[in-house]
């Protein structure tokens, strides 16, 4: 399994980092680490596979989503052997590890959440010593602005994370499926990342508590697709790639790194012909490393922005990274239990900040369903481009990434006539 890795809070890199094929938050991906005792195999005809599998002690396994690939189960330890001495095989069209996945964070401590709309207050952190300069006023994405044209209703966010908590009554009533592809017990969010991932996205607004999503009127699909130690796998975020075109998402968002597979650029590629706008976290590396899914060719890349509409440190960069969102100190929901996150990283239940590439790609995907409510007849590859080329020119573009930062109401006002 490949490692998938959070692109949000800081400590979460560290701890992301050091999870087999995990997504890391805040950090370019590591190498590739791989899930102990599977593969994934792809045959060119499966009536092949067990003769195929029978000289290796290997039996076949179930299919992955709709990529064609099968997940094997193989001695602990012999992977990579497995994997070379099955790429030989002109039966195969080709084996690879199945990567660990984790959250990708990276946290700083801010008093205010900006992103929607920012009114340049100085702050101060959380300890109550290290003052904040003002922000810059137009560093946010003009969300409230882009209200008064859509709030995103009817729009379909797939959220594949940690899952998302159901004690939090400002983002809980939002989701309308859940499912679970990790070990772990149930679909509930027990680390956290994934709960404040969509509360970014479609928090209720007016509702007298809490926070507002960018796209207060989408509704979620809560694919568990992070452990409740924040781990997963290249096989499981491809198998919750298909579940949410199977429930007919319109937006994808994946604010994980992984390593490059095969098998999870095929999902990628079939959800982008079923017609869904991919979104995924660029990585919190503070350097140009290529990290997945982000770099797919169907998938927008988001890089993070802070509040002075500066590139943030620790965000990946480079012209393969297609916009750039706010990500550092975005405030949004938490699990109203305890969580992972809670525990090793200060956290407080029920709303606190976040930062890194993990909370810039929710704002990105939120701002592709507002597009997408204001302009329904659209195709998938209209949407993407009306996001990327209605941001604004911040920070240096085809260094830091191709586009700017994104702007909600620039992506979802009528053109001049």
């Amino acid at each position: 399994m490949k490692k998938l890795v959070l692109a949000g809070l800081t400590a979460l890199v560290m701890v992301v980092g050091t999870l087999l094929g995990a997504v890391v938050p805040g950090n370019a991906a590591p190498s590739p680490s791989i899930t102990a005792g599977q593969i994934l195999v792809k045959f060119r005809d499966n009536a092949a596979a067990p003769g195929v599998l029978r000289p290796h002690g290997l039996s076949d396994g179930p299919g992955v989503g709709s990529t064609g690939a099968h997940l094997i189960k193989v001695p602990a330890g012999r992977e990579l052997q497995l994997v070379e001495a099955l790429s030989r095989n002109p039966a195969v069209e080709y084996a690879e590890p199945d990567y660990v996945v984790t959250p990708a964070t990276n946290d700083t401590y801010f008093d205010r959440q900006y992103a929607l709309e920012n009114n340049a207050q100085p702050f101060t952190n959380t300890d109550g010593k290290i003052p904040i300069s003002a922000g810059t006023e137009d560093a946010d994405v003009d969300a409230v602005e882009a209200w008064n044209v859509t709030k995103g209703g009817g729009i379909k966010v797939a959220v594949l994370d940690s899952g998302v908590a159901t004690d939090n009554p400002d983002i809980n009533p939002k989701v309308v499926a859940r499912t679970n592809f990790t070990t772990s017990r149930n679909n509930e969010d027990n680390y956290g990342h994934g709960t404040h991932v969509a509360g970014i996205i479609a928090a209720t607004d007016s509702n007298g508590m809490g926070v507002a999503g960018v796209c207060p009127g989408c509704t979620i699909l809560a694919g568990k697709i992070l452990s409740d130690t924040g781990m997963g796998s290249s096989s499981g975020l491809a198998n919750g790639i298909n579940w949410a075109v199977q429930n007919r998402a319109q937006v994808i968002n994946m604010s994980l790194v992984v390593g490059a597979s095969t098998t999870l650029e095929t999902a990628v590629n079939n959800a982008w012909n079923a017609g869904v706008v991919l979104v995924a976290a660029a990585g919190n590396g503070g350097n140009t490393s290529m990290n997945y899914p982000a770099a797919y060719p169907n998938v927008i890349a988001v890089g993070a922005t802070n509040n002075r509409d500066e590139k943030a440190l620790f965000s990946t960069y480079g012209a393969w990274v297609d916009v750039a969102a706010p990500g550092v100190s975005v405030y949004s929901t938490f699990p109203n239990h305890r969580f992972v996150l809670a525990r090793e990283y200060n956290r407080s239940q029920g709303y606190d900040i976040g930062s890194g590439t993990s909370m810039a790609s929710p704002i990105v995907a939120a701002v592709a369903a507002l597009a997408w409510s204001a302009n329904p007849g659209w195709k998938n590859s209209a949407i993407r481009e009306k996001v990327e080329f209605s941001t604004d020119r911040v920070g240096d573009i085809g260094t830091d990434w191709a586009h700017g930062r994104v702007n909600a109401y620039n992506a979802v006002k009528p053109p001049l006539p």
